[in-house]
């Protein structure tokens, strides 16, 4: 709509001048023409600044998306480490998005307890105790650099 303004004025302020060319400009079609300009220069500027936002979102969404990758490759890695089997690695991960025994029993069609002895394993091959410290030894990494030097 501000383009359309823009226009109109523009062509309104050039009229103006063509018409009161033999006379001399008056302060109004000066004025007139000034904020005209001045509208084209504030559109000109809000595009410029939309594409700089989109440009910002989509590289942000780029980082987001290899942030998520890395992490992803992160858990794998240490699963591995910790040599968890298949069904321990699920539950470990089920674990780590927040999910409760009973939701991850119905997830895997298990019984509560077969995922209460897989998650046991887990916390044991970690060295870990909980959920929490689970989480914990994938979080810390990523706090470190934030946390002020002693």
């Amino acid at each position: 709509m501000q383009v359309v303004a823009a226009a109109y004025f523009l062509i309104d302020g050039i009229a103006d001048i063509v018409a009161e060319a033999r006379h001399g400009i008056t302060a109004e079609v000066a004025t007139e023409c000034l904020i005209a300009a001045a509208l084209v220069l504030g559109v000109v500027m809000g595009a410029r600044h939309a594409q700089s936002l989109m440009r910002e979102a989509r590289r942000a969404d780029h980082v987001s998306r290899a942030a998520r990758g890395a992490m992803s490759a992160l858990i794998e890695d240490q699963f591995r480490a910790w040599d968890l089997s298949r069904a321990e690695a699920e539950v470990a991960l089920f674990i780590l998005k927040g999910c409760s025994i009973a939701e991850i029993a119905q997830m895997r069609a298990a019984a509560e307890g077969t995922v209460r002895s897989q998650l046991s394993q887990v916390y044991e091959k970690a060295g870990v105790r909980n959920q929490a410290a689970l989480l914990a030894v994938f979080i810390d990494p990523l706090l470190d650099p934030l946390l002020p030097p002693n």
